[in-house]
């Protein structure tokens, strides 16, 4: 399936029916995301099945580690989806391949430091976050090999959100699907049939993504994308490298933000015992499942949103704000019905460890609260950074994590010692006074910018 030149209606999210436009480019992503976050997932599961207890909060500790390399990588990129839009809707083809081309060489450059960061600093890290001695060391294996897949990370989370930067969110799937397909053999063969344990898990997951994005590269050479991957193309031009700055660091800032009241969370979890952390490892690992749709739906928001902004289409721009909640809701609602009628089956498909099971029953019942109230903030947000509104995004998850999460977290902690099930409402709690004052400032930058009623300026 060739990627079409700028201009095509498969490309062009600034015509045509929008709840179309919107179900079709976010239900590819829904899915691309789906199978990303099996990457964890599957390596959990495979360790919960053949592993030690240790093993299981090595991982589930380890892997909110490489989460923080995560969130800075998604940041960044996204960045790139915003700008490749907005010259896509402007109909500007020098400007998108000058942005594709200063993104991707920036990336690599940022692959091999962020590498040699994790490298040095994963033991003062993994210390920071009360990483239980009998699992300290397991963690530690399972982030350094991790980290020579950082600049695989880089490479295809850059192309896939260039591409639906692009209007094109079916390609970036394919290669997604292959990479977990790979994953998931892989963390078999690896850790079941030649006992490899975590360092296993993390190998299986850094070959896949390698083996994804080299032919990620090769099929859009083929297919004669708008951008050709060769050598004379990787040059940072230095109008776009700014304007990826402005867009990116805001948002990657406010990502490692977020992702940092999380580990705040696992620290204090983790002085709780081997129990405690791996319950809410696992519980992180269904946080990312039970939220794709608002991540999917926010991200997808960010192109649709980008097109029409640069193409002048305000009052569609406006409208995809309503239909990528309308189309993330139902199925974060069953994520909630399910954490609230049988958490236990839920634990229960990542360990049988009966301890862990008993413990995570109160946390899942009132922390999936959040899977409602943060698809508000995830599509607001999405919608703001579209519009290239990211400082404010930036500041608001700065708030939330610095201000709210992270002083919630410590007082519950304090006052009610152990208590997995108050510790849960703190999330829903930060996510709900987020929502309230993000959309005030939609609604404030409606009248202000665009003159007019939110559906008909």
């Amino acid at each position: 399936m060739a990627v079409k030149p700028l201009g095509t209606e498969k490309n062009d999210l600034t015509q045509g029916s929008l709840v179309k436009k919107v179900t079709l480019f976010s239900l590819p992503f829904l899915l691309a995301n789906i199978i990303q976050a099996l990457y964890g997932a599957a390596d959990l599961f495979v360790i919960g099945q053949y592993c030690s207890a240790e093993s299981v909060a090595a991982v589930s500790t380890a892997t909110q580690v490489t989460q923080i390399i995560t969130s800075i990588i998604s940041g960044l990129t996204l960045g790139g989806t915003v700008l490749v839009g907005k010259y896509v809707g402007m109909k500007r083809e020098k400007e998108v391949k000058e942005t594709i081309g200063t993104n991707l060489t920036l990336f690599f450059f940022a692959g091999i430091i962020l590498t040699v960061l994790l490298l040095i600093f994963s033991e003062p890290i993994l210390y920071a976050l009360q990483t239980p001695a009998s699992a300290f060391e397991k963690a530690k294996e399972y982030v350094t090999v991790c980290s020579f897949g950082i600049v695989f990370i880089c490479g295809y989370n850059a192309i896939s959100a260039i591409l639906r930067g692009y209007g094109d969110s079916k390609t970036p799937l394919i290669f997604v699907a292959f990479a977990g397909i790979l994953n998931i053999i892989g963390d078999i063969v690896l850790v079941k049939y030649f006992n490899m344990d975590v360092s296993g898990a993390a190998l299986a997951t850094i070959v896949s993504q390698g083996v994804s994005m080299f032919c990620s590269i090769i099929y859009l050479n083929k297919k004669q994308f708008v951008f050709a991957f060769k050598l004379k193309n990787f040059k940072v031009v230095k109008e776009r490298a700014l304007e990826l700055a402005k867009i990116g660091i805001p948002i990657t800032l406010q990502e490692c933000m977020v992702r940092l009241s999380f580990l705040y969370l696992t620290s204090v979890t983790n002085s709780l015992g081997v129990a405690a952390s791996s319950a809410v490892g696992i519980a992180s690992k269904y946080d990312v499942f039970a939220m794709l749709p608002a991540t999917s739906a926010a991200n997808a928001l960010a192109s649709v949103v980008a097109q029409n902004y640069g193409a002048g289409k305000y009052q569609r721009m406006n409208k995809s704000l309503l239909v990528g909640i309308c189309f993330a809701l139902p199925i974060s609602l069953c994520f909630f019905l399910w954490a609230q009628i049988s958490p236990e089956t839920m634990l229960g498909l990542f360990t049988k460890d009966s301890e862990i099971i008993k413990v995570g029953i109160d946390f899942f019942r009132t922390c999936s609260y959040d899977y409602i109230a943060v698809l508000f903030v995830f599509c607001f947000n999405g919608y703001l950074n579209g519009r290239t509104k990211t400082l404010f995004t930036m500041i608001s998850c700065c708030f939330g994590a610095l201000a709210l999460r992270m002083p919630l977290i410590y007082l519950v902690c304090r006052y009610f010692p152990g208590n997995l099930g108050i510790i849960g409402t703190v999330a829903p709690t930060v996510s709900g006074i987020m929502a309230v004052y993000t959309l005030i400032y939609v609604l404030y930058l409606v009248k202000k910018h665009n003159h007019g009623d939110f559906l008909y300026n």
